[in-house]
């Protein structure tokens, strides 16, 4: 059963591959699901029920920050860029483009 997250047939891609590719669909998946919470809690009225919601987008956060972690030290050219541009301060944009510089 092939699955969208392949745009190659999946029995030629390594194991390496594959597995880059579900960490990269479950980074997107948390994403998403850190962005339905906050839309949930920013309409519901029930503060219980946005406490609720507000832990569980807790652990979508440190999930995409495990699966954000493992794909950079995969990764030594991403680790490099996004260290000139993540807990940095001034203009993202001019960060970004240093930081882009270093891995050409």
């Amino acid at each position: 059963m092939a699955f969208d997250q392949y745009h190659e047939p999946p029995e030629e891609l390594s194991q390496e591959i594959r597995t880059f590719a579900r960490m990269i669909t479950s980074l997107i998946e948390e994403a998403e699901a850190i962005s339905w919470y906050e839309q949930r809690m920013s309409v519901e009225k029930d503060k219980d029920a946005k406490a609720i919601m507000a832990n569980a987008q807790k652990e979508e956060f440190k999930h995409f920050g495990m699966n954000l972690e493992f794909l950079l030290r995969k990764k030594a050219d991403w680790r490099t860029e996004l260290q000139g541009i993540l807990f940095t301060k001034g203009d993202i944009v001019k960060q970004g483009e240093a930081a882009e510089k270093k891995v050409d």
